[in-house]
C-alpha cells in the first residue's frame, strides 16, 4: 500500500510541471481554433474576433522579439511571461465567446 501512496503523491508532484509544459506553439494553435470556432458558430462577433485576432499577433510579435534577443530560444523567463500573456488572451476568448453578443 506504501508503494501505491508514494506513486500517486509523485504523480500529483508533477501534474504541474506536465500542464505548464505544454508547448507554446500548441497553446497558439489551440487558441486560434477557439477563436474559429467562436466566429463559426456566431459567438465571436467581427469586432471581437478582430480584437482577438489583433491581440494574438501582438502575443506572435512579441514572442519572435524575445527569440531574436537569445538566439531562438526562449529564456525560462520569457515562457513565464508568455504564458501568463496566454493565461490573460484565453480569459478574453472565453468572455467574448460567452457575453451576449452574438454575429
Amino acid at each position: 500500500m506504501k508503494i501505491a501512496t508514494f506513486a500517486f503523491a509523485t504523480a500529483l508532484a508533477f501534474a504541474p510541471v506536465a500542464l505548464f509544459a505544454q508547448n507554446i506553439q500548441d497553446r497558439k494553435v489551440d487558441q486560434q481554433d477557439r477563436i474559429a470556432q467562436g466566429v463559426k458558430s456566431g459567438q465571436l462577433t467581427a469586432g471581437e474576433t478582430s480584437h482577438l485576432e489583433h491581440q494574438e499577433a501582438g502575443l506572435n510579435k512579441e514572442e519572435h522579439g524575445m527569440r531574436a534577443q537569445d538566439n531562438g530560444k526562449l529564456t525560462a523567463q520569457d515562457r513565464k511571461t508568455l504564458n501568463h500573456q496566454q493565461n490573460v488572451e484565453s480569459r478574453r476568448i472565453h468572455r467574448d465567446k460567452h457575453n451576449a453578443r452574438v454575429r
